[in-house]
């Protein structure tokens, strides 16, 4: 998310600079690439490179590439990168992960090309998510071009300039099934005279984190989930505390009892909270506020023992969580890393989120059986 951040404000100042610039974004990849589809790298004609494809490796060609694109006005292109090819140790490509990596390199002034940032930003910085399909190969003769779009807005208005009407017609239905699951895949279409592969890649809103308590330990949490680019909202009921001063990298803060929470429209199912106010009255008060809420994280600072007494004597006043609630419950919160810092403490809850947020356990990359990153499902032939 930092990294569409960056290119997005990249992209406005080169905008104001009057600046050629170009996209390269990963489509499809196979076997152990260190990026997945859906990673991007924003290209200026002064030389920059803004995010990343690659571990550093692939980056400078395709630069090299995407020079001529933006001053001849070219046409989108897709190149291959096979890091278990011999030839690319040789070219200065060797990876070592063995894998392919697909690139879709585009200028941005191309009119196939130039509304997708305004697209990612308003699905980026809206509530709702939204699908980019994107052709990245045509094989036979077609209608269809490589980087024709169908946007599938978060309010579910449709923007497409994919020509072929029943090319359009199938990826609408799997955009649509990919946002009901929030999950991008890769789809092949069989053409009249050919077959069309299509990204259809969910774009997430920001991560919205309300960090519930303005204590000095609270400051690492706030600056580190901002590095990761979500977006933070500090509460507190202590003027001295919430203070722009205090949290100048917070989007928000308020002044706030904790029992009036929820008037600031603040719990949604897309938001995760950790309370951390170090005051029992106010935990308890939380509790009883985000328990019965569709927050989808909830972590609580303090020993599993505080917690404990918090949820009895929430049932000593008849508020008996359901199950399914307390699976959202994370108390203590963090993972397991030794932490005794406020600096460690605020790495352990946000790797915690991270890992909630991502559905994996949190554990050592060498314990982990399989492939690091979830593969690709082959989807077979739409016809």
């Amino acid at each position: 998310m930092k990294e569409l951040q960056n290119i997005l404000a990249a992209f406005e100042r080169s905008q104001n600079q009057c600046q050629l610039t170009a996209l390269a974004t990963v489509v499809k990849t196979s076997g152990s690439v260190y990026r997945r589809p859906g990673a991007r790298m924003l290209l200026t004609e002064s030389g920059q490179m803004i995010g990343c494809i690659s571990g550093g490796c692939l980056e400078s060609d395709v630069f090299e590439i995407a020079q001529p694109l933006m001053f001849e006005n070219g046409e989108p292109v897709i190149v291959k990168y096979d890091t278990t090819a011999s030839n690319y140790i040789t070219w200065g490509f060797g990876l070592g992960c063995h894998g392919t990596v697909q690139v879709l390199i585009e200028p941005l002034s191309h009119p196939l090309a130039k509304h997708q940032l305004e697209f990612i930003a308003e699905c980026l910085y809206g509530k709702q998510p939204g699908v980019m399909a994107t052709v990245f190969n045509v094989t036979g003769e077609s209608s269809v071009s490589v980087a024709a779009r169908s946007l599938l807005k978060p309010d579910g208005t449709v923007v497409n300039n994919i020509a072929d009407q029943d090319l359009a017609a199938q990826v609408l239905v799997d955009a649509r099934q990919a946002l009901q699951q929030e999950h991008s895949q890769i789809k092949s279409y069989k053409l009249k005279n050919g077959i069309a592969e299509v990204f259809l890649e969910v774009i997430h809103p920001l991560v919205p984190l309300l960090v519930l308590g303005a204590g000095y330990d609270a400051i690492p949490v706030v600056n580190l989930a901002k590095h990761q680019g979500w977006h933070v909202t500090v509460v507190d009921n202590r003027p001295g505390y919430i203070t722009s001063e205090r949290f100048p990298n917070a989007d928000k803060i308020i002044l706030s009892e904790p029992q009036d929470i929820h008037k600031y429209n603040l719990l949604t199912p897309r938001t995760v909270a950790v309370v951390m106010t170090h005051q029992y009255k106010n935990d308890l008060a939380l509790l009883k506020t985000l328990l019965p809420s569709p927050v989808r994280y909830i972590g609580v600072l303090g020993p599993k023992s505080r917690t404990q007494q918090l949820l009895q004597e929430l049932q000593s006043e008849g508020f008996i969580p359901a199950a399914a609630q307390l699976q959202r419950l994370f108390a203590p919160v963090g993972l397991d890393i030794g932490a005794d810092s406020p600096e460690a403490i605020a790495l352990s809850i946000v790797a915690e989120i991270q890992a909630v947020l991502a559905n994996r356990s949190g554990g050592l990359l060498k314990n982990r059986s399989g492939a690091i990153h979830d593969e690709e499902i082959p989807c077979p032939v739409s016809v």
